[in-house]
């Protein structure tokens, strides 16, 4: 159950005070099964495996390697020089793939 720690704490009298009953409908309230979504809004925003993309256009811009950086000759990823983790017959080989 989730705490609320910015609510107002309540004294160990005032909470031997509340009865069953009021317990129990504070429970009810709380945990309403009802979720206002509108299924067709929410179907909109997902895209289907394969659906066709040819009107899309993508516009990345690609930076060329810089001096401070290296491939990977194992996962070929880009990766600063900081996580070069050793060098063998030329193949730079970064820490993860070490």
């Amino acid at each position: 159950m989730a705490t609320d720690y910015d609510a107002p704490r309540r004294d160990e009298v005032d909470l031997g005070e509340d009865s069953l009953e009021e317990l129990k409908a504070r429970r009810v309230d709380s945990q309403s099964g009802a979720v206002d979504v509108d299924e067709a809004e929410v179907a909109e925003s997902f895209e289907l495996p394969g659906a066709d993309l040819a009107d899309e256009e993508l516009t990345v811009k690609v930076l060329p390697m810089q001096q401070d950086e290296f491939r990977c000759a194992r996962c070929f990823l880009v990766h600063h020089r900081s996580q070069l983790a050793f060098e063998r017959n030329g193949e730079l080989i970064c820490r993860e793939c070490a």
